[in-house]
């Protein structure tokens, strides 16, 4: 540390500035932490609520088609299902949350009317109708709890590298830089107590070097007197 540091007084405030904004960056750091930990606890309760709604929506969907396979027969079933299948595009956008950019998909509606799954009416049933209805819902709830997911793993992620960021500054940056506050101010106080400690010596050989012409004075004076 001396080696590297000039031990003054220009030195000392320049450390206190660097000291002041590390600790001006950890405050901030750690406020922007705290927001986003707020805003991932309310982006996890979402995704919770949104996963018991895509698990009762799962459920239904099975359980519909499960009854369209029992009545209607697993063939008529399959045959609907390659008759009806569809690309399902997503637009995926992206937005700010407290300065960091998830992802944002488009809020579409796969539901579609009973004429625009591709297979006929007429040789299908009402079972199959509902059992594609409710797979199609389920399709809207799994693109909402994908933008919920994707969202919570940027916020994590960024957590993650803030904490970092606020962990060196309190651990590495900060003791750092206190050190060699502290190690400046010992040198300067070491030498003003040695400045101190010479002008003191300085002044009593001026005090003594005074009293001896003082004396030598008073002792040409007595002697002219005698003479």
């Amino acid at each position: 540390m001396a080696e590297k540091l000039s031990p003054t007084r220009l030195e000392l405030l320049a450390i206190r500035a660097q000291i002041a904004l590390a600790q001006q960056g950890r405050n901030l750091l750690k406020e922007k932490r705290k927001a986003m930990m707020q805003e991932f606890m309310g982006a996890a309760e979402d995704l919770l609520q949104k996963g018991d709604e895509l698990e009762r929506s799962a459920a239904v969907a099975r359980r519909a088609l499960a009854q369209a396979e029992a009545v209607d027969g697993p063939e008529f079933v399959r045959s609907a299902s390659f008759a009806a299948r569809a690309e399902a595009n997503i637009a995926i956008e992206s937005r700010q949350v407290m300065g960091v950019w998830v992802p944002r998909l488009e809020r579409k509606n796969f539901s579609r009317a009973l004429t625009g799954r591709g297979y006929s009416l007429v040789g299908t049933s009402t079972r199959i109708d509902e059992a594609a209805r409710r797979f199609e819902q389920e399709l809207n709830i799994v693109v909402e709890v994908a933008a919920h997911q994707a969202t919570l793993r940027r916020l994590a992620a960024e957590i993650q590298r803030t904490s970092r960021r606020v962990n060196a500054l309190e651990n590495v940056t900060l003791p750092r830089l206190l050190a060699q506050c502290r190690w400046i101010g010992m040198t300067l106080e070491e030498r003003e107590r040695e400045d101190l400690f010479r002008l003191k010596r300085v002044q009593q050989k001026i005090a003594r070097q005074r009293l001896r012409d003082k004396h030598a004075k008073a002792a040409a004076a007595h002697s002219g007197k005698n003479g």
